[in-house]
């Protein structure tokens, strides 16, 4: 039940990034939408397809659709009095990556998956939306630059194992995941966290 609600409100939090994303390139209500829903629910369908979860959970559940596509619209309307909207942006996008990637990583335990694939499960589940969003509004994915993204969702997913492992309750462990996880993704932003990069030039030797 706790997972199903933060799944809830994950989708919808996905479905905001992904109209104010399309509203950015200034794109028709139907693009709107269309991003919105591959923002919610496509980190859910290629984990599904990767792992043969049959149905995806949109089929199986087609009301979700009707919250990405209800969010979608409410975007559009609300969007001109929020005057932050980068802020909004990141802290629904943190809340988002989170929230799937626990999700994901609780359907892929439910298969008896190894820790290694319940861990890669949650990271696609977290990231893939975005990395769809972004590529459709012709935007470099926040997962390939610098900032502490799918670090962050492994790290959630890692610690979700773990204190599954010292017994913790799994709602507990849960809701502990989802504050420490979101709080990580916006230290990160606020300080600017970053991880390494590597740099090759063809011109240094």
């Amino acid at each position: 039940m706790l997972l199903h609600v933060i799944y809830l409100i994950a989708i919808t939090a996905e479905a905001v990034t992904g109209a104010l994303s399309a509203g950015r390139q200034r794109m028709d209500l139907f693009g709107v939408v269309t991003i919105a829903c591959v923002t919610a629910l496509g980190g859910g369908s290629v984990r599904d397809v990767i792992l043969g979860h049959y149905p995806l959970g949109w089929v199986k559940h087609p009301e979700f659709l009707y919250y990405t596509i209800g969010a979608a619209l409410i975007t559009t309307f609300v969007a001109r009095w929020l005057h932050y909207l980068r802020t909004i942006f990141l802290i629904l996008d943190g809340l988002g990556l989170v929230a799937f990637t626990l999700i994901g990583c609780a359907i892929a335990r439910e298969l008896n998956c190894p820790t290694m694939v319940v861990l890669i499960a949650g990271m696609l589940t977290g990231v893939s939306g975005g990395v769809l969003r972004d590529v459709l509004c012709n935007q470099v994915p926040l997962v390939f630059q610098k900032e502490l993204y799918a670090s962050v969702s492994l790290c959630t997913g890692v610690a979700y194992l773990a204190l599954l492992h010292f017994q913790v309750n799994d709602n507990t462990a849960t809701l502990l995941c989802l504050s420490g996880g979101l709080l990580l993704r916006l230290l990160a932003i606020k300080y600017s966290w970053r991880i390494p990069t590597f740099t090759y030039d063809d011109n240094m030797h």
